[in-house]
């Protein structure tokens, strides 16, 4: 019973971590990179498509992206879903190969940038601490129901924290690499 619910607890946690990791790559760098692009849609033919099942992304250099559509009539959706998919992205469009140029970072939004890392963090450390309160509910609810005793409630308890301080710390490294790559010129 117990270790169902600590390693219940456990994936959930790392859940949470790997899900912190996958919006941060969201939050855009001054450096070019394919993944900035992963969650934008593509209208193609009538229905909604991530852009790397209709076309190639590559980083060209540290500042540009460019993007290949599978096919020449694709060039044009797929510039409109860069423009709207609210990056503050300028895609211009060359023959088949759309560019995609990285806006230098001022200051002032690098901040703005790292504010917004933090709270993405905070909102993960949350989630992990939520996930602790429902284990630890869950330990209580068996020690009301006599089905574990005491000491086995409390050192299952125990453990929940050790997994708790493991994922809260990971997730501090992950938003110190972060921010240290945000603040990067």
């Amino acid at each position: 019973m117990i270790d169902e619910i600590t390693q219940d607890a456990e994936s959930r946690m790392s859940k949470s971590v790997e899900s912190l990791r996958i919006e941060l790559t969201k939050i855009r760098t001054g450096r070019a990179h394919p993944s900035l692009l992963d969650h934008v849609m593509v209208d193609y033919y009538g229905s909604m498509t991530p852009i790397k099942q209709v076309a190639n992304v590559v980083a060209e250099d540290s500042r540009t992206l460019a993007v290949t559509p599978w096919e020449k009539p694709m060039v044009a959706a797929i510039e409109k879903a860069i423009m709207t998919a609210d990056l503050g992205l300028n895609p211009s469009s060359q023959g088949t190969v759309i560019r995609v140029p990285m806006p230098v970072l001022t200051e002032e939004r690098r901040r703005d940038l790292v504010r917004v890392v933090k709270s993405e963090g905070e909102t993960a450390k949350v989630a992990v601490r939520n996930i602790r309160r429902d284990a630890n509910s869950d330990f209580k609810e068996l020690l009301k129901e006599k089905e574990i005793s005491e000491d086995e409630s409390h050192g299952a308890e125990d453990d929940i924290q050790k997994l708790t301080d493991k994922y809260v710390a990971e997730i501090d490294k992950l938003l110190q690499a972060k921010e240290k790559e945000m603040m990067e010129i």
